[in-house]
């Protein structure tokens, strides 16, 4: 392109006056941002609507501009609602598109919306305000998915499944206590949400580009009508951070990562040999070759989704690594990471929620192999132990003799004769046979979050009643 050439490309309206020529078609691509950060649009007018009510309560524009400003913005919002709004990739941002659709319905008031503001302050309170309503969201997404696993548990209370380490038999648990492990899991993400959301809850509007405004603003006056706790102290690290954005996609990761466990239990559980669980057809899958096959696609990709969405906390922490003060147009990427990460943990949460409500549960399988693999081993060496007062180590390799004898002899440690268990302990009597029996074993973790029905009980009430209120 020659010098002539590029002279005729118009400056930017919103920045122009600095420039004698707007920015190259390959500039303006990679600096237009609309085509994402247009979901900031409700936030943006929002946050201008506190603003402008601001300048006009502390005499910096007139209650005719203010007026003017606040009626247009309502039109713009009602444009947006019913998919009329035009997003020009011309005017960069979801800032410059909606000043500029203001300025047409209004005119010269429209210019004075900005004063007192940057847009380095202006994108820094939307997203907030944009984590904000999320956050609230995907709390109740949680809430719900913790609502569908205690109805689940409530129903298997007594569901005798074979508890494991290493994905190995270990010791005899209940179907209940299982999945109220994942409600204790979605009760801290939803415990990080909220200390996330209280650490933000500051006001970044005002700070200005980065060093505040020489003009009489009332921060206190924004912060309060945008439901914010206080404005943020230092203008500088108003603008600049997105630790906030970081702490958020976080706690998002690691609920996924919940989730994505839970998917990997439901794959396990509904495969053959297992059979434990049977999804609903809303939440399987077929074969395009295969007419028999029932596959638990809907856990799978919840397994999988964890990587994309640890792959935007990864993408926020890059991009904030290597930023001096304050703001740098690398921010602008962060917003991407964001929304995807919510999108594709939100629809994970739904699906994973969507599946529990659903499944069905043969406990008959999950009882048969609980009664397999020498599941109350623990329990044969505890009661050495408690009854014939026998070191816990010395128990440990009694019990392991024991074991090997069953395995030799093709049997579980139950269906070991009295004679064969005294010839390896004389002491033992017929009493171990109620301690080998997987339901007596369950029935006995009595302890403080243990696996007894007595138990599981109690803290399926605990956990009912905190969703209750």
């Amino acid at each position: 392109m020659t010098e002539e050439n590029n002279n005729k490309i118009a400056p930017n309206a919103m920045w122009g006056g600095r420039f004698a020529r707007g920015p190259a078609d390959a500039m303006n691509k990679l600096n237009a941002s609309i085509g994402f950060d247009q979901k900031l649009a409700f936030e943006d007018i929002q946050g201008s609507r506190a603003h402008c009510a601001m300048l006009a309560q502390q005499g910096i524009i007139t209650n005719d501009d203010r007026d003017e400003i606040l009626k247009g913005l309502e039109d713009i919002e009602r444009e947006i609602k019913a998919g009329d709004f035009n997003f020009r990739e011309d005017r960069e941002d979801i800032h410059m598109n909606i000043e500029a659709r203001l300025a047409e319905l209004v005119g010269d008031a429209a210019g004075r919306l900005h004063t007192a503001r940057s847009r380095n302050d202006q994108v820094a309170t939307d997203l907030r305000l944009w984590v904000r309503g999320r956050i609230d969201e995907l709390d109740a997404g949680l809430a719900d998915y913790q609502r569908a696993l205690i109805g689940l548990a409530a129903e298997n209370v007594d569901t005798l499944i074979a508890g494991t380490t290493h994905l190995q038999a270990a010791q005899p648990v209940t179907f209940a206590h299982h999945l109220l492990a994942y409600v204790e899991m979605a009760g801290r993400d939803r415990g990080r949400l909220a200390d996330c959301r209280a650490r933000m809850n500051e006001c970044p509007l005002g700070a200005g580009a980065l060093a505040g405004t020489s003009f009489p603003i009332d921060r206190d006056m924004t912060a309060k009508a945008l439901s914010f706790d206080a404005p943020m102290r230092n203008s500088m690290d108003a603008v600049s951070d997105r630790d906030f954005a970081v702490e958020f996609v976080f706690a998002i990761t690691m609920a996924a990562t919940h989730l994505s466990r839970m998917g990997e239990e439901i794959v396990i559980w509904a495969s053959q040999p297992y059979g434990y669980v049977w999804l609903d057809d809303a939440y399987s899958t077929g074969s395009s070759i295969m007419p028999q096959k029932r596959n638990p696609d809907g856990a799978e990709l919840i397994r999988a989704k964890v990587g994309r969405i640890t792959g935007d906390l990864i993408t926020l922490l890059t991009i904030l690594k290597g930023l001096p003060m304050t703001y740098g147009k690398d921010l602008q990427e962060d917003k991407e990471a964001v929304f995807d990460a919510v999108e594709h943990f939100g629809l994970s949460l739904a699906a994973m929620t969507g599946m529990i409500e659903t499944m069905g549960v043969n406990g008959s399988k999950m009882a048969t192999a609980a009664n397999s693999g020498h599941i109350t081993a623990t329990d044969l060496a505890d009661w050495l132990v408690r009854v014939l007062d026998i070191p816990f180590r010395t128990a440990h390799e009694i019990t392991g003799t024991l074991v090997a004898m069953a395995d030799k002899n093709n049997c579980e440690l139950s269906q070991l004769s009295l004679a064969a268990m005294q010839a390896v302990e004389a002491r033992i009597d017929d009493r171990i046979f109620d301690v080998l029996s997987p339901a007596n074993a369950l029935n006995s973790r009595t302890s403080y979050g243990g696996t007894a029905p007595s138990e599981v009980a109690k803290q399926l009430a605990h956990w009912k009643g905190i969703l209750k209120r």
